[in-house]
């Protein structure tokens, strides 16, 4: 209740973070999907990342990009890419820093590929909250498999 004795609305954390991760996804430089994550833990941000390219390195909005010019369909061939995904984005931050993710949760824009799924699982992540879907069969059962949960925040979803 706020001091007039009226309730105030609020998101619930997922809704929260998951209204943050499309915020980070504004920082993309991708030209065919933008792309963020927030890592958190204990409901704190411990990393964001977003989809570009490595640090020092021009981005695809300054060179093109390379599976466009090639004809490269979504969901394949994810090494024909200048840029590193905002999940794996996200996980290096916190390793640079030194910053522990065992336990934590992942918010994306979208469902991880399977090169992520697989990073995530090894990073000790628990739990993977998207926004869209994203066409990766191999990385949803990656994901089962190591009992990493999933959850489709799809009435949050900024793209579909």
């Amino acid at each position: 209740m706020d001091d007039a004795g009226t309730s105030i609305a609020r998101p619930s954390w997922d809704e929260y973070f998951g209204s943050i991760v499309n915020q980070v996804a504004t920082r993309s430089t991708c030209l065919r999907r933008r792309v963020g994550a927030v890592i958190v833990k204990e409901k704190r941000i411990l990393s964001t990342g977003y989809n570009g390219a490595p640090s020092g390195i021009r981005h695809c909005v300054d060179v093109g990009c390379l599976r466009e010019e090639s004809g490269v369909a979504s969901g394949e061939r994810h090494e024909l890419c200048r840029g590193l995904h905002a999940e794996q984005n996200s996980i290096i931050q916190a390793a640079l820093h030194g910053v522990s993710i065992q336990g934590a949760t992942i918010y994306t824009t979208h469902q991880p590929c399977i090169l992520c799924a697989k990073m995530i699982v090894n990073s000790g992540i628990e739990r993977v909250c998207y926004l869209n879907p994203y066409p990766d069969e191999l990385a949803l059962s990656i994901l089962a498999e190591a009992k990493v949960e999933q959850v489709h925040l799809s009435e949050l979803g900024n793209d579909e």
